[in-house]
């Protein structure tokens, strides 16, 4: 054989070895890849946070051009989030967005995060995106009629509660916004209707009668607001609030021995004495 014809056969044999062991490299490095990623999930799951955030950061940095980092970015985060790392989990969030930028799971998780820190504004954007992708999220729609409440923007508010009561009529949360609502706008009738819904299907939750109490007393109607808080305190008789509640409108109807019983008891479950102080006076 030709010297030019073995140094030809030489040099293809070594670009097949070359091109064997770059794909065994590439292989390799993918298992790499996933046996990180499933090392990370296992140590969240068994609360071993810190070293699955490093874990998660070893996986991105090994290849940082991943299409699936988004989804490592946004359970990276999510890890930050429960080690109290809040600013770190929101940039993981972000990081991932700029991936997927129509992640519904992402932008709610980095509005919450928003929410936390009261950056209102920023979480607004956040959850008016998820409703642009699903109008009738429900997450989305609650918080998004809350930050409305915050300020004051009471139509933009109801108009969230009532589309998440068209989808789910039976949403406590949403009536009981849309309850606080109608209050704040001296809607007492319609208030009114919602609070009984809450209490009616809900007879043991003790913040609903509390809740009813307080616009039962708006609306001037002082004896069904402590036949309210009767009950509330039947269900709940170490909830100091009732108490409290109850000595204000019994000091409203200039039932002082009433109300001194009452605000005493307050301060028997566990109010300070000082912050009643004016209270108490005021009922001798």
């Amino acid at each position: 054989m030709q010297p030019e014809l073995i140094n030809i056969e030489n040099r293809m044999k070594q670009i097949v070895c070359y091109l064997m062991l770059l794909c065994a490299c590439m292989q390799l490095q993918a298992q790499t890849y996933d046996e990180l990623i499933t090392c990370a999930l296992d140590a969240a799951k068994n609360d071993s946070l810190t070293k699955s955030e490093i874990l998660f950061k070893q996986a991105l940095k090994m290849d940082p051009a991943n299409m699936r980092n988004a989804l490592l970015f946004t359970n990276l985060g999510t890890v930050q989030r429960r080690l109290g790392k809040i600013d770190d989990a929101i940039d993981s969030y972000t990081l991932s967005l700029n991936i997927t930028p129509y992640s519904v799971v992402t932008l709610l998780n980095r509005a919450s995060l928003y929410l936390e820190k009261n950056l209102f504004d920023r979480a607004y954007v956040d959850y008016c995106n998820v409703i642009d992708i699903d109008k009738t999220n429900k997450e989305a729609l609650l918080f998004r009629a809350y930050i409305y409440m915050q300020r004051r923007d009471y139509k933009g508010a109801r108009i969230d509660y009532n589309t998440l009561l068209q989808e789910e009529p039976g949403n406590n949360t949403a009536r009981l916004g849309r309850a606080l609502l109608n209050q704040k706008e001296l809607k007492y009738r319609e208030s009114l209707e919602d609070f009984n819904r809450l209490v009616s299907d809900n007879p043991r939750d003790v913040s609903y009668l509390k809740a009813r109490a307080t616009l039962a007393v708006e609306m001037n109607t002082p004896d069904l607001a402590l036949l309210d808080l009767e009950e509330a305190a039947k269900l709940a008789p170490d909830d100091a609030e009732i108490y409290v509640m109850c000595g204000e409108i019994y000091l409203s109807q200039k039932k002082k021995r009433e109300a001194y019983v009452a605000f005493e008891k307050a301060i028997e479950l566990g109010v300070p004495r000082p912050e009643l102080q004016d209270k108490l006076k005021a009922s001798k």
